[in-house]
């Protein structure tokens, strides 16, 4: 690939400024300088926070749990329910009874919390799933971290004809009764002891527990009813008392909790524990539930309840901003936990979230929460690094924001971010309109069209700049929360000459000397600059992007792109020479039959090459056994195979194989394929439970797409499974049966230097079990082609 840039000679100037000296149009005097935050990662969703000794710990589902002294660096201490997890000495026994009734053999989330005679008690919960067949117990340690010792269940759902009746006497009803899990124990403000709990079904209950013993007090049932029903998706309930206004605050996550769930975080208040409970617009939220002649998982009845507190969002990078990649947001995050420091008051939303483009990898986050006017959190734009609130001077507030709006839809949208300028005269323009303020030191408020948005400014650190920026989080009255992200200040010249440096140097087109795709050329930089593109040759490569192969055994097209750079009327160039690559004879592109080996069939690409537990690791162990036909490759859950780079490409290709798998675990792939960490195809044996856990063709990119297979293929036996793809038209087969078709799949295999692996990707648990006769096709097999290969 080669550039050329056209700047002018005020450019230049610019551009070599802007690396010696502070910029022409520097900001105000800013505070003290902070010192760079670092930060470790850990896995433990839906966590729960409890403090020992000094020592923050977080406990999750999945029997996972992680610590940290400071909410930046974390520990993992243990995950998975295994007989080797050191919370219990043996939880497949210890808690055999509660796996038994729940028909399950992992956990959901817990909640660990300190009672009078110093010991840790423990609210684990097993759920079948795809029912509300679930128990709940309590057990207790000497230490947080175990290990703990079974008191018992404490409380049962989802009971058949004949096992009895449930809590409160009655005959179990889903619609009406909750499930008991999700629990999370607390104190109130005279000491007594309370447990809310449930999920979906029934919703949201209240139980008072004994404060001695840590059981519920008797003749209760299941307690109080706080909110949902009908099958409502509200779950994860989690209080907070504040001493200063006597209040209760109950946190709740709507959605559903993958990666396409829309899951999001909102909370209510009330003035005792048992409720009611009412959200900012004033709505008793015992009234929340779905709409009983509705589908199943009804969103739209709920989703205008709750103040609104996060959802997924970007605060995407555009051209000519510092740092790489997407930008920084949160998808799906939610199911929190929450701490106030009882010296500073100072108060954290502590919960598991998604990322933009990264699939379902989870990882623990904080975020530092304030009270607005109202006396309703806001919660700060970015994850937790140190700093919080201080006075903010009206000029430091002054510039160009990037502005989010959470607003109240439960979505697989993510909120992407939009321009605004908050001006030195206190009106606010770009992509909404109206009036700023800074007051009481740090207090923000801003008026968009009539409505009033109250909360707070606060430093935060930006990941993708790698700086400490300015920002606010404000919330309406109707509950609807928007942050703000300051964006360093450029001149128009500093902005042409960072955007027209970013696009020459970076890679937003790809290798332009090998294209096998269309294009995507932003036309959006930094600062609300403009790129407008121009083509030598619109023939091979349009102004737009669209690309035209040429046909097999043709010469190579070749043209010249040009993008004009844009701001405040300076104006810059960048040149792209452009090859397209003809087209590929349809057919057979690689066959790896793994008969003892991991080398192609006929010798038409390289062979593969074992790896770790991630598609870029080393260190695996591979097996052969009997296969289909042949040998087979076994994969032992920690290793898998990277394929040669570029083994396909295109807008039409099909793959087929066959698998037997020996354990699922959820989102684990089968066969992987990457443009990026962005821009993948993945499937996987078990898909999420939007899928109910289904065989599913995923794949990740600027949207979701769940191709799902109706049905689950077995373990311990052989199953075919195949996909096509065909300029976005998608079809998926089990054992030669077609069980999904569908359009609008992401085009992702759009480079010539695609990654591929079979059993592991960047992220998830690796797959266990054999894999034989993977064949991978340039072009788009039909029914008959499928069915052939299916038969042994």
């Amino acid at each position: 690939m080669r550039q050329r840039m056209h700047l002018s000679a005020a450019a230049v100037a610019a551009l070599s400024l802007a690396l010696v000296a502070p910029a022409a149009t520097a900001a105000p005097p800013q505070p003290a300088p902070l010192p760079m935050p670092e930060f470790t990662d850990v896995e433990v969703h839906d966590p729960s926070h409890v403090e020992a000794d000094g020592e923050h710990w977080v406990f999750g589902s999945h029997l996972a749990a992680a610590s940290t002294e400071d909410f930046m660096t974390w520990e993992q201490e243990a995950n998975h329910v295994t007989a080797e997890n050191p919370l219990f000495d043996d939880v497949t026994v210890e808690l055999a009874e509660t796996f038994a009734w729940a028909e399950s053999d992992t956990l959901w989330a817990p909640d660990v919390i300190q009672l009078a005679d110093g010991r840790y008690y423990m609210y684990y919960n097993a759920c079948r799933g795809d029912s509300p067949r679930s128990a709940m117990g309590v057990a207790v340690s000497e230490n947080v971290g175990g290990p703990y010792r079974d008191l018992g269940i404490i409380l049962r759902s989802g009971h058949r004809d004949g096992e009895g009746m449930s809590a409160d006497g009655t005959p179990y009803d889903g619609r009406i009764h909750p499930n008991a899990v999700d629990p999370d124990v607390y104190f109130d403000h005279e000491g007594d002891l309370w447990m809310t709990y449930g999920s979906y079904s029934g919703g949201i209950f209240s139980l008072e527990l004994d404060p001695e013993t840590g059981m519920p007090l008797p003749d209760q049932g299941y307690g109080t009813h706080l909110t949902g029903g009908n099958h409502s998706r509200i779950e994860g309930a989690s209080i907070m008392p504040d001493a200063e206004s006597g209040d209760y605050f109950m946190f709740l996550s709507f959605g559903g909790l993958d990666a396409d769930g829309g899951y999001n975080m909102r909370v209510a208040r009330a003035e005792d524990p048992a409720g009611p409970y009412y959200d900012a617009e004033g709505n008793d939220m015992r009234e929340v539930r779905s709409d009983r002649d509705l589908p199943i998982f009804d969103d739209a009845s709920i989703e205008p309840y709750g103040t609104m507190l996060m959802g997924g969002y970007l605060f995407q990078r555009e051209v000519g901003d510092p740092g790489s990649g997407l930008g920084d947001g949160y998808v799906s995050p939610g199911h929190n936990t929450t701490y106030v420091d009882p010296e500073t008051g100072e108060m954290l939303l502590i919960f598991h979230s998604r990322f933009p483009g990264q699939g379902e990898r989870h990882n623990v986050r904080a975020n530092r929460m304030h009270f607005n006017s109202a006396g309703w959190p806001v919660v700060a734009p970015y994850r937790y690094a140190g700093a919080g609130l201080e006075h903010v001077r009206r000029g430091d507030a002054v510039g160009r924001y990037r502005l989010i709006d959470h607003g109240k839809a439960i979505t697989a949208d993510v909120a992407r971010a939009e321009d605004i300028r908050l001006n030195q005269n206190g009106t606010v323009s770009g992509a909404v309109t109206g009036r700023w303020q800074v007051y009481n030191k740090d207090r923000a408020k801003l008026t968009l069209d009539g409505e009033v948005y109250d909360g707070r400014f606060s430093r935060e650190w930006d990941p993708t700049a790698q700086a400490w920026v300015q920002a606010f989080s404000v919330q309406s009255a109707a509950g609807v929360s928007l942050w703000g992200s300051a964006l360093a200040p450029m001149s128009d010249a500093e902005i042409v000459a960072a955007v027209s440096a970013d696009l020459a140097g970076g890679d937003y087109l790809g290798d332009t000397s090998a294209v096998v795709a269309d294009l995507q050329l932003p036309t959006e930089g930094t600062h609300g600059s403009n790129i407008a593109w121009e083509s030598s040759d619109p023939s091979v490569v349009t102004a737009e992007g669209a690309v035209t192969r040429p046909a097999p055994g043709d010469d190579v097209g070749a043209a010249t792109l040009t993008a004009t750079v844009a701001s405040g009327g300076l104006t810059e160039r960048v040149e792209f020479d452009v090859t397209v690559l003809a087209t590929i004879e349809q057919g057979l592109a690689a066959h790896y039959s793994f008969d003892g080996s991991l080398q192609e069939a006929e010798s038409r690409t390289a062979e593969g090459t074992v790896t770790g537990h991630r598609i870029d690791t080393t260190g695996g162990q591979l097996s052969y056994t009997g296969g289909v036909d042949g040998q087979a490759a076994v994969l032992d859950g920690a290793s898998g195979i990277r394929l040669p780079d570029g083994v396909l490409s295109g807008k039409e290709y099909s793959v087929s194989l066959w698998l037997k798998p020996e354990q699922f675990t959820p989102y684990t792939t089968a066969f992987f394929g990457a443009r990026d960490e962005n821009n993948w195809i993945s499937l996987v044996p078990q898909g999420h439970s939007g899928v109910g856990g289904n065989t599913l063709l995923w794949s990740g990119a600027t949207t979701y797409y769940d191709g799902d297979a109706g049905s689950r293929i077995p373990a311990g036996q052989w199953s075919h499974v195949a996909f096509t793809v065909d300029h976005g038209d998608v079809a998926v087969y089990l054992d030669g049966e077609l069980v999904h078709t569908g359009s609008g799949f992401p085009d992702v295999l759009t480079t010539a230097d695609g990654v591929f692996g079979v059993g592991v990707n960047w992220w998830d648990t690796p797959f266990a079990g054999a894999v034989d006769d993977l064949r991978l096709y340039t072009g788009a097999l039909d029914a008959a082609d499928v069915a052939a290969l299916a038969k042994r």
